[in-house]
């Protein structure tokens, strides 16, 4: 299994391997035609297409979108991505059906290793991250690696998000944590 498949797959690879490099080299002009071409222009749908995995016509994603593989990106559905949002999708990020990402989202799935001879070795310990379906996140949350969003779930604006979030809840803060769950008034609100 080459180097750029293993990233695919959501296993561990080297970031140095010339083929990755290529790659991500190519995600990152991808990424800088899509935010550089205007709304109105049905390129974009091609530009994304090319880049993530599951795009659809109900997948909404608004300029300032920077990721880099790309295709680790896995919409099950609807999905609007709100602008400047930063996903580092160096392992699997799946976004369940109707998640509203609010606009500043960081989804970080790298995680560099903590010994300093090991950073400079390149080493990464990158862990997926599950969005469930149904989520809001606020705008400027920061979701970390290896964290998954239960289904019907609001994470509160700015906060970060260092462990997994059950399903049916209000969490907020830094570090994230569960304030309440999510009340039937809370969802007649929505309607």
């Amino acid at each position: 299994m080459t180097e750029l498949e293993k990233a695919f797959n959501g296993e561990q690879f080297s970031r140095r391997d010339k083929e990755v490099s290529e790659h991500m080299a190519k995600v990152k002009e991808l990424c800088f035609e899509f935010n550089n071409t205007k709304p109105s222009d049905p390129k974009r749908n091609e530009i994304i297409n090319e880049l993530v995995t599951g795009y659809n016509q109900y997948v909404f994603i608004e300029s300032g979108f920077n990721c880099v593989i790309g295709k680790n990106i896995h919409f099950k559905g609807m999905a609007m991505i709100n602008m400047n949002c930063t996903f580092l999708d160096s392992n699997i990020i799946t976004i369940g059906h109707c998640a509203l990402i609010g606009p500043g989202c960081n989804i970080i799935c790298t995680n560099h290793a903590l010994d300093s001879n090991e950073r400079l070795k390149g080493i990464f310990n990158d862990k997926p991250i599950n969005i469930g379906a149904n989520v809001w996140l606020g705008a400027n949350v920061t979701v970390l690696p290896g964290v998954t969003i239960g289904d019907n779930t609001i994470i509160g604006a700015g906060s970060v998000v260092t462990k997994d979030i059950p399903s049916n809840v209000i969490a907020v803060g830094n570090p994230c944590k569960v304030l309440r769950e999510v009340t039937d008034e809370d969802k007649l609100l929505k309607n």
